[in-house]
């Protein structure tokens, strides 16, 4: 009898470089790889979707079509082509219409797009079922991806019945003490397969159980698994992350259980955040006796080019190397021989501990990271926790952690319990943070709120798992009917003619415009530069011979980058006065953003660095002279301090930005109204007045950059 055949959905060229590297690879290390793999013999290659849209515009001015465009070209339909979609938020993060998914699915398949795998952050099928009626219709293979997440652990904190109160009343107001209810498992097998049923029904002709934090152990493999192939009659796909640990051994399961194709990446791309690599799949599979379904030697001459490929990109790669390995030629030494019997023991006997154990030595000689016992501890994504300890940071406010990690429990409780996945982590995240905030000020929990927690209980994100409690819904939104988003509202953007370049218009065809649909602030960059280069051509400018003046040494402070990363954006600008804490540039590293503030009072010198621009870890991003010493250099006179303070003033709840202030000086204001919207910890929070109050004096403007508690506004 022939082995049984495992498919393999290689992830190295997209969310393996997206997990590890920040989406960073560019298209001329892609143009190396894929003569190499066009003999492969993958059964699928993911290599579009997710983050790529965006940071292929954003970070390498590349256009995504062109990367789909690329891969299609050589492999000739040797390999399915996947991409990931977040189904009625596409690429995105606000829910399109039905014309713009037929759109963008029609324009993707036309260049060469097989498998779409689409997923709903809240597993809300009514999210992905007009996208697997539209792949099937435009002839793609509709890939149903369900979310996995677990139970918040009953000890961190358990649910608060709400108190039947005024809205305000509860805003504002003494905080409750909770009220222990019984808490019932949600996240059980029997929940998984159900939607993994649902999507069958709908036309999925692949169901993953999609494992984004790589929180399926051994034995939940095991189980899920076999229990959806015992339900569904299309093939089954897992797709799992290395950050807590779990995701070799949770592999190994899967493939005793009969999963039909598992998620990998190539040695160099593979592990820690990332999915396990092939090779160490290899090698498992041949102790079980199942035929990994690819070109070995091929895989080979991948990897030899990848490992240039990842040097290339050394300013985001924060880990180490792991040993170089070839499973067809490198004898492995005793010990990891013996290490891997003992794995595949333990799997049979479903025993997790000796499994984890024996894998866990396996990576560590390999070099892998270690597990996060951080994540694997609190039950959460990796990335919604190093987020978190970012911004906190920027804030200031890292006491806040470890009692913002235990309110996440109750947050998501409260919130119907989602799951933890893009966006809903970070909207759950960000408000636990915020609740923390409440209480260590002795405020009611949920006196700060965040715009996207506001939509999210509204219903604007879809169906939760459990239903918002309507009294909760009345205290966040003031209204407790359910409200979910309308797409016939959706605006289609601008295409502008660009009077500067001949009056062409902004987007040129079919595929810009889509481009513009979806991600409307970095497509207008990336098209207008597109724009410009072909007026260039065109109608070629006088050439002016430039002098260039060597930059002046650097005799003040400096400002380091603490790590390589990106320029996103600037705060300030040279002659700025800069109190501690305050934010002074915004730049990202790996795939997170996070704020640079003054560690004291400081006088901008000069700005170093330009949006966008790249830095490395330790290079000077801005000079400047210590607020004392610039003080003793400047004459003050009493005639240009402000007129003091008598009145009651506001201030802000923590350190963040001002969006927009919808008051003026001399507006009567009633309790509830808002005053002005800020943005922290990426989410935008709406400052309502507590009471009935005059405006005064404003002390902000858009833009401005705040730090908690600093004045917004004085009241008559």
């Amino acid at each position: 009898m022939e082995p049984r055949k495992l498919k393999i959905r290689d992830l190295t060229l997209r969310d393996g470089q997206q997990s590890l590297f920040a989406t960073r690879l560019n298209q001329e290390n892609i143009d190396k790889l894929l003569p190499l793999y066009e003999n492969a013999g993958f059964y699928a290659m993911e290599v579009w979707g997710g983050a790529v849209p965006d940071s292929v515009m954003r970070y390498l001015d590349e256009s995504p079509w062109n990367r789909l465009r690329s891969v299609d070209a050589v492999m000739k339909g040797k390999s399915l082509l996947t991409a990931l979609s977040r189904g009625r938020n596409l690429f995105g993060y606000v829910p399109y219409p039905d014309t713009v998914l037929e759109g963008f699915y029609k324009e993707a398949i036309s260049n060469g797009l097989n498998v779409m795998r689409i997923f709903d952050a809240l597993n809300d099928i009514d999210n992905v079922k007009e996208s697997i009626r539209l792949i099937n219709e435009l002839g793609g293979i509709p890939d149903g991806a369900v979310c996995y997440t677990v139970d918040p652990k009953d000890e961190n904190e358990a649910p608060v019945e709400q108190p039947k109160q005024g809205f305000f009343a509860r805003l504002f107001g003494k905080k409750q003490e909770p009220v222990v209810a019984e808490q019932k498992k949600i996240f059980t097998d029997e929940y998984f397969v159900g939607k993994a049923k649902e999507m069958e029904a709908l036309g999925a002709k692949i169901i993953t159980l999609k494992d984004m934090a790589g929180l399926v152990n051994p034995s939940r493999a095991a189980s899920i698994i076999s229990k959806l192939k015992a339900a569904v009659n299309v093939p089954i796909d897992f797709h799992t992350h290395c950050t807590p640990g779990y995701g070799l051994a949770s592999s190994v399961m899967a493939i005793i259980n009969g999963v039909d194709i598992l998620d990998t990446n190539i040695w160099w791309f593979g592990g820690g955040s990332a999915a396990p690599a092939i090779e160490l799949v290899y090698l498992f599979a041949q102790k079980l006796g199942v035929e990994v379904d690819v070109n070995m030697e091929a895989v080979g001459q991948i990897r030899n080019q990848l490992l240039s490929a990842r040097e290339s990109l050394k300013e985001f790669d924060l880990g180490k190397l792991p040993k170089p390995f070839d499973p067809l030629n490198d004898k492995l030494p005793a010990e990891i021989e013996a290490q891997l019997d003992k794995a595949v023991a333990a799997a049979k006997a479903n025993n997790e501990e000796a499994l984890l154990n024996a894998c866990h030595a396996i990576e560590e000689y390999f070099g892998f990271p270690k597990p996060n016992e951080l994540v694997k501890n609190a039950e959460v994504p990796g990335g919604m926790y190093s987020n978190m300890v970012a911004q906190l940071k920027a804030l200031q406010a890292e006491d806040l952690l470890d009692d913002a990690m235990r309110l996440i429990p109750k947050v998501r409780r409260d919130a119907g319990l989602v799951p933890l996945v893009t966006p809903t982590s970070q909207i759950v995240g960000s408000q636990a943070v915020f609740v923390a905030l409440d209480r260590k000020k002795g405020n009611a929990d949920y006196s700060n709120l965040s715009n996207q927690f506001i939509s999210l209980i509204k219903g604007e994100y879809g169906k939760t798992p459990v239903p918002v409690d309507p009294a909760f819904r009345q205290q966040i939104t003031g209204d407790a009917t359910e409200r979910p988003y309308d797409v016939s509202k959706y605006k289609q953007p601008e295409n502008p003619t660009l009077d500067e370049f001949g009056g062409v218009k902004l987007a040129s065809n079919t595929e810009e415009m889509l481009l513009l649909e979806l991600l409307p602030n970095v497509a207008n960059g990336f098209l207008r530069k597109r724009r410009a280069e072909e007026n260039k051509v065109t109608q070629p400018a006088p050439v002016e011979e430039k002098v260039v003046e060597a930059a002046a040494p650097i005799t003040g402070e400096v400002l380091k980058a603490p790590m390589g990363g990106r320029i996103v954006s600037i705060k300030a600008k040279p002659g700025d006065k800069i109190a501690k804490g305050e934010v002074i540039l915004v730049y990202e590293a790996m795939k997170m953003e996070n704020d640079v503030v003054a560690e004291k009072d400081l006088v901008i010198k000069r700005i170093l660095v330009s949006p966008d621009q790249v830095v490395n870890a330790d290079e000077a991003m801005v000079e400047f002279i210590d607020a004392a010493d610039a003080a003793a250099q400047t004459n003050v006179t009493e005639d240009s301090a402000e007129a003091p303070i008598t009145g009651e003033v506001l201030k802000a709840p923590m350190g963040g930005k001002v969006i927009s202030i919808n008051v003026k000086p001399g507006d009567k204001v009633a309790k509830g109204g808002v005053l002005l919207v800020y943005e922290a910890m990426k989410m935008e929070n709406d400052v309502v007045a507590e009471k009935d109050v005059t405006v005064k004096r404003i002390f902000v403007q858009p833009d401005e950059v705040v730090g908690a508690d600093a004045p917004l506004m004085e009241f008559e």
